[in-house]
């Protein structure tokens, strides 16, 4: 690509000195829409200390995805970095990323994945019967005690990992990882630190003892802990840490946001909830679940894609410019950060019909390659996304085939986004068998 450095910067604002526009991007759910309909498929931004353009679009996503290591590598804002650590497979790029998720991908395999499900039904029929105990609940916060505990049990495993230290501090620590990085004792991001240390220490403390076991277990951190990579070397001490913090994160917070939307739409959509019943009633689930009597509920896939269509638990990714190269008619300099936008993609009316309905039909017809992204794409889509669907699926099943449930009155729907969106009261429920 001939790059032309006297093309235009994209339209924009970069906002306050210093801050930029940082705490409008944190506060504002329709900041990166606002802008979008302003200047148009991409503009410029600062955010997180950096000169930002953030794209969306399916044309804006294919250029920035094809082109990984090319004209753009994988970045993160400071909070985020810091958060995981630096030897996370998010913060990898290159061929150490690459090398790195070869040898995590082990613990998401079919094989992995399927030998997954007994531990996920077991857990799911346990909170089924606490939920149908209380009738009423605030859901949210019971689904995050869910997916960890789903999340703990399988990567590490430690039962009930939620009503553990490691469960207390959890919460907090994702909290700070998109915030402004102000090391200071009552910041968000303060207090994300000093639980990213406790964490750590739990995890370690998990590993050791692990080791000292003839028998390394089943779960992830047993695969983490034979794993060798090209030049025969085992991961180190810091480096297992990184990765199951990561491998918790993933697991957990994502999905909980997913399984909560998933809760909601079904709440207020019953037509769409009788015919997810109509379609599991023709399975025998008397017996336990396995992957290939899922992938035969053909119009659950549909409804959970439309789930993360609807309110995908990113809202998207950040890339730095390695290179200067130019979409649209537009220059990005090298050394600016990327974002592409994953939530006004699954909106854009140029990719979907009615995209503010709620509609699981719409994947009858073929997708638009790149419009269709809630697990990002390319080198470095989502290495657990047939995990989170399983596990998805599982819950839906179960919870459809004998429980109804319905919204309380005179609760706040509106999603706050950060760190992943949910509703704002927590989503209050009442809930009983059927």
């Amino acid at each position: 690509m001939t790059i032309s450095k006297d093309l235009p910067l994209p339209p924009g604002s970069f906002g306050l000195p210093l801050l930029g526009e940082t705490i409008a991007f944190l506060t504002d759910g329709d900041f990166a829409s606002k802008r979008h309909n302003k200047y148009g498929q991409l503009f410029r931004t600062h955010i997180f200390g950096s000169p930002t353009i953030i794209l969306s679009g399916a044309e804006a996503n294919r250029f920035l995805l094809s082109n990984e290591n090319k004209y753009f590598a994988a970045t993160w804002p400071k909070s985020t970095k810091t958060l995981l650590g630096s030897a996370s497979l998010a913060v990898h790029t290159g061929d150490v990323h690459a090398s790195r998720r070869r040898l995590i991908y082990q613990a998401f395999q079919p094989r992995s994945l399927a030998s997954y499900i007994p531990t996920v039904e077991t857990i799911t029929d346990h909170y089924l019967e606490r939920w149908q105990t209380a009738k009423t609940l605030s859901w949210y916060p019971e689904l995050r005690n869910y997916t960890l505990d789903i999340a703990c049990k399988l990567f590490i495993g430690l039962d009930q990992g939620s009503a553990t230290k490691l469960g207390e501090v959890f919460d907090t620590w994702c909290a700070g990882l998109f915030t402004l990085p102000l090391p200071l004792p009552w910041t968000a991001f303060g207090k994300a630190l000093r639980c990213r240390e406790e964490l750590l220490q739990a995890i370690e403390t998990i590993i050791l003892e692990r080791q000292k076991n003839d028998d390394l277990g089943q779960d992830a951190l047993a695969i983490l802990l034979q794993a060798k990579d090209e030049n025969g070397e085992s991961l180190s001490l810091a480096e297992l840490k990184d990765q199951v913090l990561l491998l918790l994160f993933a697991g957990h917070e994502t999905l909980t946001s997913a399984i909560a939307t998933f809760c909601l739409q079904m709440a207020l959509h019953p037509d769409i909830f009788q015919l997810v019943l109509e379609e599991i009633t023709n399975f025998d689930l008397s017996t336990p679940l396995s992957v290939d009597t899922l992938k035969q509920m053909t119009y659950l896939d549909r409804v959970l894609k439309e789930v993360l269509r609807f309110t995908p638990p990113v809202g998207g990714g950040f890339r730095r410019v390695i290179e200067d190269c130019q979409f649209n008619g537009y220059h990005l300099p090298k050394g600016w950060v990327v974002q592409y936008q994953i939530s006004n993609t699954h909106k854009d009316n140029n990719i979907y019909s009615h995209p503010e309905t709620f509609d699981p039909d719409r994947f009858l017809a073929e997708e638009k390659p790149y419009g269709y992204i809630p697990f990002g794409g390319g080198l470095r889509e989502c290495i657990g996304k047939e995990f989170a669907r399983l596990e998805m699926k599982i819950l839906a099943v179960r919870l459809v085939e004998k429980y109804d449930w319905q919204l309380l009155p005179n609760q706040d729907l509106t999603l706050t986004t950060i760190p992943t969106p949910h509703p704002r009261d927590g989503l209050q429920v009442t809930f009983q068998p059927r």
